[in-house]
């Protein structure tokens, strides 16, 4: 009960600008929870009359769209310096492995990369700069950018909203039995997705060239 108070007196506008910053950042190429933040948002977005989901999603959709065109930006101006770079200050994100797979990511799957990079945390982080580095035609990248946007942050807060509303309900029908099943039916949408796109980043990670094995076969 003292939660809930709690959370009514969190400004709407605060949780808006919140979401829209975080996530912006994290397509940026800044390393951040900007899932997390959106999952928390959509779900107190359930609980919280004052925060309209509606508006929750526009501003992470938003944040997601300006924040991977900046990065784009950045990556084309810094192309493979800014990399390495990266790789120097945050090793555990930008290590040259994880770039090695987002950039065969993105040179077998092209703008798909950066559509279903949206549901995978590597990619989310390294779509904007890696992009740019790689000269990707602007709109091509502006269109996957946008769709991806509208996709996960639309989507994410529209999905975890309704498994608020519903756990809401039927926990008060079926206590933790509803919450479960709520929360199962809620998520199985998003879990496509992701699989989707983690198979992408998988089928890109063993596209390893095969000009290496070619001359020890001949041998």
């Amino acid at each position: 009960m003292h939660v809930q108070e709690w959370l009514d007196t969190v400004p709407a506008a605060a949780v808006y600008a919140l979401v829209g910053l975080i996530i912006g950042l994290e397509s940026l190429g800044i390393p951040l929870p900007g899932e997390i933040v959106l999952v928390s948002a959509a779900l107190l977005s359930s609980q919280h009359g004052g925060v309209n989901p509606v508006v929750l999603g526009v501003c992470a959709t938003a944040g997601a769209v300006i924040g991977d065109s900046i990065g784009y930006a950045i990556g084309r101006k810094g192309g493979r310096p800014l990399l390495a770079w990266l790789g120097a200050k945050f090793p555990r994100h930008f290590g040259e492995g994880h770039i090695a797979t987002a950039e065969r990511s993105f040179e077998k799957w092209g703008m798909w990369a950066v559509f279903f990079g949206r549901f995978v945390a590597l990619l989310r982080i390294f779509a904007g700069p890696l992009a740019g580095v790689l000269h990707m035609p602007y709109w091509k990248f502006l269109i996957a950018n946008v769709l991806g946007g509208i996709a996960w942050a639309g989507g994410t807060t529209a999905v975890i909203y309704y498994v608020g509303v519903v756990a809401e309900s039927w926990l008060k029908r079926f206590s933790y039995l509803g919450l479960v099943l709520a929360v199962l039916i809620g998520l199985t949408s998003m879990l496509i997705i992701k699989r989707k796109a983690k198979k992408m980043q998988g089928a890109a990670r063993e596209a390893e060239p095969e000009a290496a094995t070619v001359p020890a076969a001949a041998e």
